[in-house]
């Protein structure tokens, strides 16, 4: 490592307040102004793509992109071609979302990068800063898509993934002018020994740091989870003539179904299950529905307590669909298992806590993560940052304050600097 310049960035709540900046103007990039939805490789996304790629080179990198879309900056090492500890997260969103979901853990470390590149720092090993195209899966019902690719266990099968336009993934990536073509997603991936380990800093998405008044807590595993997406159908009919003996409604059906999840997911703790869409298309205020949609999401720090849920889910399902006359299709749309962070790794997250005398707080992420993705090829860690408002995330009110960034780039920085890869 090169000479160390007096506290290597020299002006702590100026990143942040850079970090708080740029989030704002990353946020103009979007589908719905002035409320945030980035989805994938629409026009808004590939200029989000461009900013950031211009905001790499900046600060000192080197930029390349790949065939799904992922950004990825590489400030080099002592030793051209050096292995890299690799950091970053996504830059989609969900609908209507907030500034600092995925954003915070891109930003955050360019402009680390950049303090170290101004202050003449290289390290033994190499720095990559990847900007991941897609975790949210709004637009092709298929998550964690740029850091798939980028562990090598992207599922060609959702190149076949249609939008609500009917696009296939591979006609949109085709479309993109990325550089390449649907058929190059395999070289994307990163091969193992490349990396010395990947660091995904991000907001909480939850109240616990809030309510504790810590700013920042150390992850210890991500939870699996499992997705749902159930077509019903059944028999629609005149809402004056149709006997309540004799209905067929699917939206009741659906309603029952829902309220399956919330009682069998209070039964563990650390267990939790959401229905997070509810569609009667075609509804009438006079009419007995005759089809109705839900998605279902289980999770849990503990696979075997989220798989036997998903199991009673799965016959309740059927029962409830058997005794009201309904048919119910069943799609599983996502399944990922927990995702421990590397104890190695964790420590040495803890003594960069240490370091600045901020307190140490160990929690599980319930959210998912690129991180999870990531672990396939190489050992992950995750740093969270306290969430304003609640903790609220993945709405207009996400929030997040500069001197909380402030600590996250001091303690990142010091990982960073101080990291010793793994014997």
């Amino acid at each position: 490592m090169t000479p160390t310049a007096p506290d290597a960035a020299d002006d702590w709540d100026g990143i942040g307040q850079r970090i708080m900046r740029d989030a704002d103007a990353l946020a103009l990039y979007t589908e719905t102004a002035p409320l945030i939805t980035r989805t994938y490789l629409t026009a808004q996304h590939r200029a989000a793509a461009m900013q950031l790629a211009q905001w790499m080179l900046e600060a000192g990198m080197t930029v390349r992109g790949d065939a799904v879309g992922n950004v990825i900056g590489r400030y080099e090492g002592l030793t051209p071609g050096a292995p890299a500890l690799a950091t970053g997260s996504h830059y989609d969103s969900v609908r209507n979302g907030g500034k600092y979901d995925g954003n915070l853990g891109i930003l955050l470390p360019i402009a680390c990068v950049d303090a170290w590149n101004r202050a003449g720092r290289r390290f033994a090993h190499a720095i990559e800063v990847i900007g991941f195209a897609e975790e949210e899966g709004v637009r092709f019902k298929a998550t964690l898509l740029g850091s798939r690719a980028a562990a090598g266990t992207f599922d060609s099968a959702a190149l076949d993934n249609l939008d609500q336009d009917g696009v296939t993934m591979r006609e949109a990536i085709d479309a993109a002018a990325l550089g390449f073509s649907s058929a190059d997603v395999a070289r994307a991936a990163y091969a193992r020994e490349a990396l010395l380990a990947f660091v995904e800093v991000h907001i909480e998405q939850g109240p616990l740091l809030l309510n504790e008044n810590l700013p920042l807590g150390v992850v210890t595993a991500i939870s699996g989870a499992t997705r749902f997406a159930i077509d019903i159908e059944g028999q629609a009919g005149h809402a004056g003539t149709v006997p309540m003996a004799l209905r067929r409604d699917a939206a009741a059906a659906a309603a029952e179904m829902t309220l399956a999840v919330e009682s069998r997911c209070r039964q563990a703790d650390g267990l939790v299950g959401t229905v997070g869409q509810l569609q009667v298309p075609d509804g009438a205020a006079n009419v007995v529905p005759g089809r109705a949609m839900l998605t279902i999401d289980v999770r849990a720090g503990d696979d075997a307590v989220r798989q036997a849920a998903v199991a009673d889910l799965l016959q309740a399902v059927e029962a409830i669909a058997a005794r009201r006359g309904v048919s119910a299709h069943v799609r599983k749309t996502h399944e990922a298992d927990r995702v421990a962070c590397a104890p190695w790794l964790q420590q040495q997250m803890r003594q960069a806590l240490a370091a600045v005398n901020l307190p140490l707080r160990e929690l599980p992420s319930g959210a998912g993560h690129d991180a999870m993705a990531m672990a396939a090829v190489t050992d992950v860690a995750m740093l969270f940052v306290r969430c304003g408002n609640g903790g609220i995330s993945h709405h207009p009110a996400e929030t997040m304050s500069a001197e909380d960034a402030a600590q996250a780039a001091r303690v990142f920085s010091l990982f960073v600097e101080r990291f010793t890869a793994k014997a």
